[in-house]
């Protein structure tokens, strides 16, 4: 892809990227404002919106705006506005909201987070620099990692079990067309056997079964959360095996649940770090959200291609 426009060329040369935070959101009900990081390339109109949710690692600020730097920064110098949020899950949060409603999961907050910046997205055009008149409301698409991973997944169309009332919620966000769900938890049931999954119900309270929105489901073949169920690895391809189509997969190879460390620049938390790896996640799941986004681009496929055979793939991929 060129500079960015409202080209559906493929991607290439990336462009500068101008970052912005915080945007501060006032939300009625929400215990502290919303802030939120905008990164967009210096260049282009027609830009995409992608929101980021962060996960919960146990770092104090990348589980916050100020996360996933690896991936917001790829994705905004080839062509798409990153929006990420501070959900009230953060630790940066913690002294301020561990008593207020929802705490300490705040499912409810998270998914609702995105569907406010949505709401404002004129407001947040007019705060960001330069940013006025550049970003195309209509293509809107989402990704998370990990616990943000869950979060993308009820936007996306995941019912869920409220464990405070038995009813099947649902929050799906009709805007969001498309979605990368990033090392997301899997199935709950019998398999949610861990020593963690007293603590996080929440998470086996999830239905794929309703997750209609197009996604890339992206699993490491080596994230065994032990914590959580012993499936093994699996596990987190189930919003890929349990959702309709149209899904793709992508299986990571020698990839934990950092995924090579997509959290941070040489984030000391991953397992796994591995530069190469998450530059080519970056490359995979920008092209995968383009092409859905400009559904005549061939930059899913010559990525795929490019990327995921020959002598050295760094994974492989399946779709229905």
């Amino acid at each position: 892809m060129s500079t960015p426009t409202t080209s559906t060329d493929t991607m290439s040369t990336p462009a500068p990227v101008l970052s912005y935070s915080p945007v501060v959101l006032t939300v009625p009900g929400r215990p502290v404002d919303l802030h939120v990081r905008v990164s967009a390339p210096a260049t282009g109109t027609g830009l995409p919106v992608l929101l980021l949710s962060h996960g919960h690692g146990p770092s104090h600020h990348l589980s916050s705006l100020n996360g996933y730097a690896p991936l917001a920064n790829f994705w905004a110098a080839h062509g798409f506005t990153v929006i990420q949020p501070t959900h009230l899950t953060s630790r940066t949060l913690s002294h301020l909201v561990a008593d207020a409603p929802g705490a300490p999961d705040f499912w409810r907050s998270r998914a609702e987070d995105m569907t406010h910046i949505l709401d404002r997205l004129d407001t947040i055009e007019r705060t960001v620099p330069q940013l006025a008149g550049r970003i195309d409301p209509t293509k809107v698409a989402l990704a998370g990692h990990s616990l943000g991973g869950f979060t993308a997944a009820l936007l996306l169309g995941a019912g869920l079990a409220d464990p405070d009332t038995g009813n099947v919620v649902h929050l799906l966000e009709p805007r969001i067309k498309a979605g990368v769900l990033l090392a997301a938890p899997g199935r709950g049931g019998e398999v949610l056997n861990g020593p963690m999954a007293e603590q996080w119900p929440i998470i086996g309270a999830v239905d794929f079964s309703t997750m209609t929105t197009p996604a890339l489901v992206v699993a490491g073949d080596k994230d065994d959360s032990r914590h959580f169920t012993d499936m093994g690895p699996h596990w987190h391809a189930d919003p890929y095996t349990l959702a309709p189509g149209p899904k793709t997969l992508l299986t990571l190879f020698d990839a934990e649940h950092g995924l090579g460390g997509i959290a941070g620049y040489d984030a000391a938390e991953t397992t796994d770090e591995n530069p190469e790896r998450v530059a080519a996640l970056a490359r995979l799941t920008a092209a995968y959200l383009h092409t859905r986004l400009h559904p005549d681009a061939p930059t899913w496929h010559t990525t795929c291609a490019a990327l995921t055979t020959g002598p050295d793939p760094v994974g492989r991929v399946e779709s229905k």
